[in-house]
């Protein structure tokens, strides 16, 4: 304390408001307001693979491959659909689709080609079926339609489209379709911010021609509120409850495998919360996390949870695809 000042004594009503400030601003951004319901309702569904009506660890499909990144649909019969990419003997990953009628075992169908990675399907209202995908070199995002199932098994496209990279010279990729309106699909993926670091985009594609693609900043902020300073990359959209979210992954350090967690998304709020998966063996890290609505093998309404889970992060035996599911309730 310099000489020529005297210290004056504050009140006790400013200490604490003083405190108060200090305590408000320690308070995070991802803390400021409550969880809404539909989220919390999620977050209770997707949280716990102990708490499953099923489960799978370590998932393959019926030649060996592993199934990584798998998002799972349901077909309009009860068939369930799998994309998901393998890396093969090639050196390079080969994304595929495959069939199953319990979760549990897979059979593959049909091989999209070297270079092909971060598979999204979505159904489409015309009777079809919308692929996307993550394609190298140079990665972009590809897009696929199908007039029909047979089609899309049998890797038939009726059209398709390789969108130009317009927000990053590097890479733009793991594609998730949001909607289908009529000739419009909307999409949301990553591009490599400044040739460095992903960052999200959200994109339209029109008549399999022309394509619009813009950054997704609310996203990126919501996740770096809670310190994912590496990489932002897949997510899955989800209506729950009647609110759209999304389920998303962050990486808090950067070329840390061990590092990626999964969040939920609320965009009505731009917030995002921590999705605390718990998995029988007590994995930690967590990846490319998807989640669909379907009808389980029991005949029950269902939430399943797909996430890939990094040997950096995995328990014993619990490396690789996880499926889980469970049924929800009235």
């Amino acid at each position: 304390m310099s000489p020529s000042r005297r210290a004056v004594p504050l009140s006790a009503a400013t200490v604490l408001a003083l405190a108060l400030i200090v305590a408000l601003l320690q308070v995070s951004r991802a803390d400021a307001a409550p969880v809404s319901a539909a989220a919390g309702r999620l977050a209770e569904l997707a949280g716990d693979a102990r708490e499953a009506d099923g489960h799978v660890y370590g998932l393959t499909d019926d030649t060996g491959r592993t199934m990584d990144a798998a998002e799972i649909r349901q077909a309009e019969d009860g068939t369930y659909l799998a994309v998901y990419h393998t890396v093969l003997d090639d050196g390079r990953f080969h994304a595929s689709v495959a069939t199953s009628t319990d979760l549990v075992h897979w059979t593959r169908r049909h091989d999209f080609g070297p270079g092909t990675h971060q598979a999204t399907l979505a159904k489409d209202p015309a009777g079809g079926w919308i692929l996307a995908f993550e394609r190298d070199p140079r990665n972009h995002i590809a897009i696929r339609g199908y007039a029909g199932l047979d089609d899309l098994l049998a890797g038939d496209a009726r059209r398709s489209f390789d969108a130009p990279l317009t927000l990053s010279r590097c890479a733009e990729g793991t594609p998730a379709i949001t909607a289908v309106r009529g000739d419009t699909i909307e999409l949301t993926g990553h591009y490599r911010s400044g040739c460095d670091i992903d960052r999200q985009l959200r994109a339209t594609l029109t008549d399999f021609t022309t394509w619009h693609a813009e950054p997704d900043p609310a996203l990126d902020t919501a996740l770096r509120s809670w310190g994912s300073g590496g990489n932002i990359g897949d997510r899955s959209p989800v209506t729950l409850d009647g609110r759209d979210l999304v389920v998303i992954e962050g990486q808090r350090l950067r070329d840390d495998f061990a590092s990626w967690r999964t969040y939920i998304y609320d965009p009505r709020r731009s917030r995002a919360d921590l999705l605390t998966l718990r998995t029988h063996g007590a994995s930690t890290a967590f990846a490319n996390p998807s989640v669909s609505l379907l009808i389980s093998p029991s005949g029950r309404p269902a939430l399943l949870v797909s996430a890939f889970i990094p040997q950096e992060g995995a328990a014993d035996g619990e490396a690789g695809q996880m499926l889980f599911w469970r049924s929800l309730k009235d």
